[in-house]
């Protein structure tokens, strides 16, 4: 049953059918199909829901339904909610939370879980301590593997990840990790010590490392969960790759804002206010209106050429342009490569080297076209011809050798590589290819 007809049995208030259908879905799938619905019809649905159900939809619900049904049940359903969510789930919940709400949810909370939620929410947003949970499998070395297996049976049900298991000591010092493949593949009375990975030999984050960090570990190793280990090595949470995924999703939005001139923001397009996208706009376009000015002061300056030779004007766009277009083009691809790993500020002569032969062979063959046109299609002389070609293969050289070092500068800086990105790399890109222009254009055409 597809989502128009689920929506049917609720416009039809079928609601014994539509329950039945509900159980066969998945909880994201439904939670999906809530969305659009009236708040008052949302909640008689979720509490038509099976509890565990129930559970799971409530955690892929969006922040404002979660609001809407935290404060329209009772506490009785909260603290089943509550006592159901992963922890992680419940600390990104209340982190989106207005005050009154956050309060609501710590009243319904053990003193041992407000002591972990004040913890949690102690780390910065962005740090591998903030997107961690603490539903994992913990065991000592010198347990057998049977007695780890049952251990895992007993527990397992409520952790989020089972697959890999986290030896520590009685300080919760991490000493080694164990797969539960190599578990069931071994002989009962083995002992943990002898099959563990000695911690030597583990990937593991600090509580305080960026959280694109620990992304781009996830993408280098394909690891389904990570250990998160304070200054004294102790074991205080995992990240796993669900969560992992909403951060590379949320690292991805925030970088295409920053490429497009825009503060970045976590907020959803349709439900943020016209105001906040419009203050989110303002400040970067400002700047680059600003830098806009300094392109027309150069047109000022060089008016005594334009005004001896009115047909440069009209190349002034196409070289303008080209040169932005082939400025994007580098600190695109540089701005990627940073993001992901493969490009680091050690590879600044590398990239430098490398976009200098590209636009030597871009520029060239951009050159050759542009004179032909020129000649055949504008009928220009050739000197003014050669003229525009020349500062065409210069812009182009200057435009992407300048969009692939811009950015590392950034890095180096401590900035965002991102605001190297199209709008920015164009408006300086268009100051510098106007006094190129124009110094060639004096140096041949001899104005």
């Amino acid at each position: 049953m597809n989502q128009s007809d689920i929506l049917q049995l609720i416009e039809q208030k079928r609601y014994v059918e539509l329950k039945r259908e509900l159980t066969d879905i998945k909880p994201v799938d439904i939670a999906e199909i809530m969305d659009p619905i009236d708040p008052n019809i949302t909640l008689l649905i979720f509490r038509m829901l099976p509890k565990d159900i129930a559970v799971e939809v409530f955690a892929h619900f969006s922040n404002i339904q979660q609001r809407e049904i935290i404060n329209a049940i009772t506490d009785k359903e909260l603290i089943y909610i509550l006592d159901e969510l992963f922890f992680d789930d419940m600390i990104d919940m209340i982190e989106e939370m207005p005050a009154n709400v956050v309060n609501k949810i710590l009243q319904h909370s053990t003193n041992e879980e407000r002591k972990l939620i004040n913890q949690f929410l102690k780390y910065p947003a962005d740090s591998a301590g903030s997107l961690m949970t603490i539903e994992y499998v913990e065991l000592n070395q010198n347990m057998t593997v049977k007695e780890s297996l049952d251990h895992i049976k007993e527990i397992g049900l409520n952790k989020e990840t089972v697959y890999t298991c986290y030896v520590i000591n009685k300080n919760r010092v991490l000493e080694g990790i164990v797969s539960l493949r190599v578990l069931v593949t071994s002989e009962e009375d083995e002992i943990i010590k002898d099959l563990m990975v000695d911690v030597e030999d583990i990937v593991f984050v600090n509580t305080h490392d960026d959280q694109e960090t620990v992304a781009n570990i996830f993408i280098k190793y394909g690891f389904l969960a990570l250990p998160v280990v304070d200054k004294e090595r102790r074991l205080t949470g995992i990240i796993t790759v669900d969560d992992i995924m909403d951060v590379m999703e949320q690292e991805g939005t925030e970088d295409f804002q920053k490429m497009a001139a825009m503060a970045p923001t976590d907020d959803a397009y349709l439900s943020t206010s016209v105001f906040k996208l419009a203050k989110n706009r303002i400040p970067w376009l400002l700047i680059l209106m600003i830098g806009a000015a300094f392109t027309g002061g150069i047109i000022t300056r060089f008016e005594d050429v334009l005004s001896s030779m009115v047909i440069l004007t009209a190349f002034i766009p196409m070289l303008m342009d080209t040169g932005g277009n082939s400025g994007s083009q580098s600190s695109t691809l540089i701005i990627r490569g940073i993001a992901i790993g493969e490009v680091t500020l050690a590879d600044k002569w590398k990239v430098l080297w490398k976009e200098f032969r590209v636009s030597i062979i871009v520029g060239v063959v951009l050159g050759f076209v542009n004179f032909l046109k020129n000649i055949y299609f504008d009928k220009v002389g050739l000197d003014v011809a050669i003229t525009v070609s020349i500062t065409l293969v210069s812009t182009v050289i200057m435009s992407k050798m300048a969009g692939g070092i811009l950015p590392l500068i950034a890095k180096k800086l401590k900035l965002d590589p991102a605001i190297m990105a199209g709008p920015l790399i164009t408006t300086l890109v268009d100051s510098f290819a106007l006094i190129i222009y124009f110094s060639i254009a004096s140096m041949f055409l001899g104005l």
